[in-house]
């Protein structure tokens, strides 16, 4: 199952996966993007993994994953 987590001022989208057996979390990233229909990323908690990233600037990662790290209790089932 997925729960929003929240949405940011720029239509970003933010969603996490129930706590899977391997104690870990998958959190969704997903920003609307007109050219590309989305860019994503994902993060892997607790230990904040990047995977998957598509169309996110470098910088772009940063911000979001610092995003993540300020609202992690937000995460329920960590």
């Amino acid at each position: 199952m997925i729960y929003p987590v929240m949405t940011l001022e720029d239509d970003t989208v933010i969603t996490h996966t129930e706590m899977r057996d391997d104690g870990t979390v998958k959190v969704y990233i997903e920003t609307p993007d007109e050219q590309d229909c989305f860019h994503s990323m994902e993060c892997v908690l607790p230990e904040y993994r990047i995977e998957n990233v598509k169309g996110y600037s470098k910088d772009e990662v940063e911000h979001y994953l610092s995003v993540v790290k300020s609202n992690v209790s937000q995460i329920k089932v960590l």
